[in-house]
């Protein structure tokens, strides 16, 4: 039997987005979910969950929105305007424009909101991916000290430890394939006592996601292909064991 992480990211990025993943925690096969917990939706998308059995993460984000920590403490990591940076700062730079230290800071500040908007720690820690070594090194620092399961990122044939397991990514693109083709894909390439983990980014469509995301339709589409029926029987075809983050 082969195992399987099916993670969906970005609850509180806006309301629209907190519906598609409640939809797909509620009538499909999401079991782990990380929240952006420095949004204004995140307090909305967790009441709109908190009763579900699923496991609950703080996926780190520092590229969209105020950050937690007063902007004036983090200044590699926001604008003028004291908001974060856009991702495309990040990929238009030649340098890790990210201060270790300061990145450290809002890390742990979003972890503090996490605990207090849930009442519990989160089940693992990630982050929002950007270019920048010094937030993924941040990341592991901050794991380690509040005794959390690190996820970082890695792709192709190369493993992350994730607890005690052997982890292999795979990130849906479902604005290509109006289909169930990333799990397929994660299925046929799946590594027998080890976990293979589809990364899905599901939610409906609002002005602030329009207006804010480069990521929007394949939301949609990632909603209806973790709800669908074909997707339910094909992994129960294949003998797939879904697990989640307190599995590892």
């Amino acid at each position: 039997m082969k195992k399987m992480l099916i993670r969906a990211d970005d609850l509180g990025y806006s309301e629209a987005v907190n519906y598609g993943i409640e939809k797909s925690i509620k009538n499909g096969v999401v079991k782990s979910v990380g929240m952006m917990t420095n949004m204004v939706a995140a307090s909305h998308g967790f009441n709109l969950i908190k009763d579900y059995s699923i496991c609950l993460g703080q996926h780190t984000n520092i590229c969209i929105g105020k950050p937690v920590c007063n902007p004036q403490v983090i200044p590699s990591l926001v604008n003028e305007n004291g908001e974060f940076k856009s991702s495309s700062d990040y990929r238009n730079s030649e340098q890790d424009i990210v201060v270790l230290e300061e990145v450290v800071m809002e890390i742990e500040a979003q972890y503090k909101q996490f605990v207090q908007l849930t009442g519990y720690k989160p089940k693992y820690l990630d982050g929002h991916a950007i270019k920048s070594e010094n937030f993924f090194n941040g990341l592991e620092i901050v794991a380690r000290k509040l005794n959390l399961k690190y996820s970082g990122m890695t792709f192709g044939n190369k493993p992350m430890i994730v607890g005690e397991t052997n982890v292999y990514v795979h990130i849906a693109h479902s604005i290509e394939q109006k289909s169930i083709e990333p799990l397929i894909e994660a299925v046929e390439q799946g590594h027998e006592g080890d976990c293979d983990m589809v990364i899905t980014h599901p939610g409906y469509i609002d002005a602030y996601i329009l207006e804010n995301s480069s990521v929007n339709i394949p939301r949609v589409y990632e909603v209806e292909m973790l709800c669908s029926e074909t997707t339910k029987e094909y992994l129960k075809r294949n003998d797939i064991k879904l697990v989640t983050y307190d599995d590892l």
